[in-house]
């Protein structure tokens, strides 16, 4: 078995400095003892430039995809050491991307760097090594004691050792001794040969009381590529003021596709199930079903990066890419 690393930044390998926490802990040499016991030929590299994750963008989710693609035929598995801020971003970006990479990618990272006093920096990495050996395939998040589908997982807490979770799927696996394999991450149609991510102009609207329609027509102006609705509940939205569903309409009908996704981590949105979506579904907007957000914003990026638009884009939303989303 043969493992490769990818370190790109994060918690996970930082120091203090004089303005803040920043990349710079010796992480190759701390992952030599990590992987003293490991019954693996363990490797390691570096993404170019090192990053706090909260600084990602699609460009470095591609720098990631592109790194694996390289590192294939060395390696049978991948752990990727992320930061925990966009890794549930990055981990749902891989998965549409790699469609058909006969390896296992593995995200992880860690709450406290690697030598701060009670780090679970150790836990996460020999997890995420271990379920990489014992993966057949796919991309997930190895995190806090859980393998969670990669593009099923949201980050749940900025400070809990159990920081990520799955709200609309089971987890894959409960680490313990020995590990409970509890679920298989669900199939998706896949993409063959996708173009690269690019960055898009996806504008996102979060749904608050007494939000008006001149915001809205604010914040769409001038028009985006895509617009992701942060709806309430399983999709509604203040529809009773007036001009606020109008302003949507209007992105549609400009070619805009706009996403209905929803404020609680665990729903299942259906445009359309109250009064208060329904004349934003007859309009035209298309609903996330159970996406998390993160998964949903990437999807919509991967979508524009294929050079789909408008209906396009929309028609893809409900249709499971690499088990995203439910039935």
């Amino acid at each position: 078995m043969r493992i490769h690393v990818l370190y790109t930044g994060g918690t996970i390998g930082m120091t203090l400095t004089a303005r803040g926490l920043a990349p710079g802990a010796d992480l190759h040499g701390w992952l030599e003892g990590v992987t003293a016991n490991i019954d693996a030929r363990v490797t390691a590299s570096d993404l170019e430039p090192l990053i706090d994750s909260s600084m990602a963008t699609p460009e470095s989710w591609q720098a990631i995809v592109d790194e694996l693609r390289a590192r294939r035929a060395g390696a049978n598995a991948f752990v990727v050491l992320h930061g925990t801020d966009t890794m549930a971003f990055s981990a749902a970006a891989a998965s549409f991307a790699l469609g058909g990479f006969d390896a296992p990618v593995v995200f992880t990272g860690s709450q406290l760097p690697l030598g701060a006093a009670g780090s679970d920096a150790a836990a996460n990495v020999s997890h995420a090594l271990e379920a990489a050996a014992r993966q057949p395939g796919g991309v997930s998040v190895c995190f806090g004691g859980l393998l969670l589908c990669g593009n099923r997982a949201t980050k749940a807490s900025s400070w809990a050792f159990d920081g990520f979770t799955s709200p609309s799927a089971a987890p894959l696996a409960r680490i313990g001794a020995p590990w409970q394999w509890l679920s298989a991450p669900a199939a998706g149609c896949g993409w063959s040969d996708p173009a690269p991510y690019r960055r898009c102009d996806i504008a996102v609207v979060t749904m608050t009381p007494g939000i008006t329609a001149a915001r809205v027509r604010a914040a769409l102006s001038p028009a985006p590529e895509a617009v992701i609705v942060r709806a309430y509940g399983a999709g509604n939205v203040p529809s009773s003021e007036p001009g606020l569903v109008d302003a949507f309409a209007q992105a549609i009908e400009a070619g805009v596709p706009v996403i209905v996704a929803s404020q609680c981590p665990q729903a299942a949105v259906e445009v359309g199930r109250y009064a208060a979506s329904d004349e934003l579904g007859r309009a035209g907007a298309v609903g996330a079903g159970d996406m998390t957000f993160e998964a949903a914003f990437a999807k919509t990026a991967f979508l524009l990066s294929q050079g789909l638009r408008g209906a396009e884009v929309a028609a893809w939303i409900p249709r499971p890419i690499a088990g995203e989303i439910g039935e």
